[in-house]
């Protein structure tokens, strides 16, 4: 889907994000909603060489996998006209030029009564990327995440920052795949005598 396509005759565009977003826009925006998507699944089996990994070891970050009976939680953000050209032109480098995603149109559901569905963008890694990495057992890609760190911090604090947002903005939903990793990483780390709990580590104890 090429930026000016997704331009045209909007007077604003909603932005679905599921991953660093949800915590870390760095584009302006009149609102957010927290809420999902249907249809598709969160996984960490996304390869990254830039933000959270690097060439050598790339790290593991979340994109979406088609799935008729699951659904994703995150944040929608409301970008005006006047800021919609630059704030694609920004996410185009973020996520599709350092990142490998590619662009998708959902629809999202907010989290609140009545919810009015709106139709969003969202940013798509898919299998024939060239820094797609598939599926791993939730120690493998622990272990993985562990050890990895790129040009934006950390892979373990990409994990922990989504953890924590689904568990303050979302309690009531499980995301077995996001918390089994999670567990992972910590149970490495107390092991190793290295930390006591996850503040720890988002404060740079690793």
């Amino acid at each position: 889907m090429k930026p000016q396509d997704i331009i045209k005759d909007k007077s604003s565009l909603w932005i679905f994000g599921y991953g660093s977003l949800v915590w870390k826009p760095d584009f302006p925006y009149n609102r957010s909603k927290i809420g999902f998507i249907k249809g598709y699944k969160r996984r960490f089996w996304h390869g990254d060489d830039f933000h959270r990994g690097d060439k050598e070891k790339p790290g593991r970050v979340v994109t979406l996998l088609a799935d008729q009976e699951a659904c994703t939680w995150g944040v929608a953000y409301e970008v005006p006209e006047s800021h919609i050209e630059e704030s694609l032109h920004y996410l185009n480098m973020r996520e599709v030029v350092l990142g490998g995603y590619t662009t998708e149109m959902v629809e999202f559901t907010p989290k609140e009564k009545n919810p009015a569905p709106l139709l969003a963008l969202v940013y798509i890694a898919t299998s024939d990327n060239p820094i797609y990495l598939g599926p791993a057992s939730d120690m493998e890609i622990a272990t993985q995440i562990s050890i990895c760190s790129g040009n934006t911090g950390h892979n373990i604090e990409y994990l922990l920052r989504l953890a924590e947002f689904m568990r303050l903005y979302c309690p009531e939903v499980e995301d077995e795949h996001l918390f089994s990793i999670e567990a992972a990483v910590l149970n490495i780390f107390r092991d190793c005598g290295g930390i006591k709990d996850q503040n720890s580590l988002l404060l740079g104890a690793v």
